[in-house]
């Protein structure tokens, strides 16, 4: 992984050329009275600043893809609008080769008062395409968006993912040598994602150029050639997909370690009191976060009742850290193991799964303890344990599934 991303690329190979851009924004403070800001002046106090990036480099070559993954705040949005143009920068430069489109913002560029229809042809024009030329490609556009039945409607009526289906839609017809993209498929549906995807390898097979923002790691290793890495507006690493999300990842779980505190819920009839892993070697409980070597990681989780509960039901789930998906869920109700009632006074259970298939990363389990019908949720304890999984496989997802090829 390289920490010197500008070296990597010659002068005649690059489409997009970030040299050390700093962006710093000043800070407004809302009780500031006139009064206050003359006297500021006549002092000569410097305003607050926040800076967003602290000397940026990024070369992205010819017909490469590259992703940027980071935290919120990092300062990824920040950057591509400097590379769009609709932000300029404080210092540095950043120049691009070849036509430009950008999908930056939800909504961005388009007009709400006016239709889908004239949006279309409005962001053409911006983008220097002759009317006849959109007029030939506004089917291509809508059928994309799949928007038929709405593309005469002001576009201040459409939804979310309608708004970003449209705009993805005009940005990659367009045809630009490069396309710029911030988390365009957090917003739309399975299918539309699936297009967009498409879109995108389509992309690469012309030899065109992209930089996109994502917070769905398995999208940015599945499409970019590198990542690139931004923290608290610095950049911390550009090269290998796999290598650099990892590390991002390992960053994001020594960070959550404070920010992911426990949070739980419930009536309080019972109590979890303790949720722990098992030492496989030892049996002995440990807390706090745990690195699974066995492919068959155990818990046990500790209660306190006020009262008998008759057949209650112990449940757990396990969030990938980084997302917060889900990946798996279950309980002792759909495993078919039955509790029976529980008596006032301190219990415990011992939870034992298969890790074998998950991804190598960190995940985060939480437990809950209700009734049998449902209607009564007596303790959720979210996030109550941070698992660390190693697994030496490599495959693309969290989840392993067996696979079987003949021929």
């Amino acid at each position: 992984m390289s920490d010197d991303p500008a070296t990597e690329i010659r002068d005649d190979e690059w489409a997009i050329d970030v040299a050390h851009v700093t962006k710093r924004f000043r800070l407004q403070d809302a009780s500031r009275s006139l009064k206050t800001a003359a006297i500021d002046l006549l002092r000569r106090r410097a305003p607050q600043t926040f800076t967003a990036l602290d000397d940026v480099s990024l070369r992205v070559k010819h017909g490469e893809t590259v992703g940027i993954v980071g935290a919120n705040g990092a300062g990824k949005s920040t950057l591509l609008s400097i590379i769009a143009g609709t932000l300029r920068a404080t210092s540095g430069t950043a120049r691009t080769r070849g036509t430009v489109s950008s999908l930056l913002e939800l909504g961005a560029g388009f007009h709400p008062d006016l239709t889908g229809r004239e949006n279309v042809m409005l962001y053409g024009a911006i983008m220097g395409i002759p009317r006849e030329t959109m007029r030939r490609r506004f089917d291509e556009v809508v059928d994309f968006a799949g928007l038929e039945e709405f593309i005469d409607q002001p576009v201040r009526f459409y939804s979310s993912g309608m708004y970003v289906r449209l705009g993805f839609s005009v940005a990659v017809q367009v045809d630009p040598d490069v396309l710029l993209v911030d988390e365009v498929l957090a917003v739309g549906d399975a299918d539309f994602q699936r297009k967009c995807l498409a879109k995108m390898d389509e992309f690469r097979g012309r030899g065109k150029s992209m930089l996109l923002i994502s917070h769905d790691l398995h999208t940015v290793r599945r499409i970019a050639d590198r990542v690139a890495y931004l923290a608290r507006g610095r950049m911390l690493g550009v090269g290998d997909p796999l290598l650099v999300s990892e590390r991002y990842m390992k960053d994001s779980v020594l960070e959550a370690d404070a920010a992911l505190a426990k949070h739980e819920w419930g009536t309080g009839e019972a109590k979890f009191t303790r949720a722990a892993h098992l030492d496989p070697a030892t049996g002995r409980e440990i807390e706090g976060t745990f690195e699974c070597t066995d492919d068959r990681p155990a818990f046990r989780l500790h209660w306190h009742a006020d009262h008998r509960l008759d057949d209650p039901v112990v449940g757990f789930s396990i969030a990938d850290t980084v997302s917060g998906r889900n990946v798996f869920g279950s309980n002792t109700q759909i495993a078919g193991f039955r509790i029976g009632p529980i008596e006032k006074g301190d219990g415990s259970i011992e939870l034992r799964i298969d890790a074998s298939n998950l991804q190598a990363g960190e995940y985060l389990l939480s437990f809950s303890l209700h009734s049998g019908d449902h209607k009564t949720n007596y303790h959720r304890l979210e996030h109550g344990l941070q698992l660390r999984v190693k697994n030496r496989k490599w495959f693309d997802g969290l989840v392993s599934l067996p696979v079987q090829w003949s021929k």
